[in-house]
């Protein structure tokens, strides 16, 4: 099951980050179709917000066709959004945590690490990098 986790200094709505969170899970192939997310008491207590938090990002992912609501049993995934390249992420993974040590190595902290993996994405956006 997921577990959420929030950033407050990230400056995106705490509803938002669970949607996102759900969002990765599902790409990453972590949460698949009648995985149940967790209730929202326990989201509430885990994170301490506020349940129409919680509700509202339920909701968007409804509204997104991703998740539904079962009333008196919970909410629970309806669509996935991994594909074939699913395959693939395991060695990209690899490659991207030994790129991440090289970076800690030659000194980055964590926002410069994000800032330059950031910048190199969107050079990279529809093109082939070799």
């Amino acid at each position: 099951m997921i577990e959420f986790h929030l950033d407050t200094r990230s400056g995106v709505a705490p509803y938002l980050q669970v949607v996102h969170q759900v969002r990765q899970a599902l790409r990453l192939g972590l949460l698949r179709e009648g995985d149940q997310l967790p209730t929202v008491k326990d989201v509430v207590a885990r994170l301490a917000i506020n349940p129409n938090t919680v509700l509202k990002a339920y909701r968007e992912l409804e509204h997104d066709g991703l998740a539904a609501a079962r009333p008196g049993i919970g909410t629970f995934v309806t669509k996935t959004l991994s594909d074939a390249s699913l395959a693939a992420h395991a060695g990209l993974r690899r490659e991207l945590l030994r790129w991440f040590a090289n970076a800690r190595r030659a000194g980055l902290d964590d926002e410069s690490i994000e800032a330059l993996f950031r910048d190199c994405l969107r050079s990279a956006s529809g093109e082939e990098v070799a």
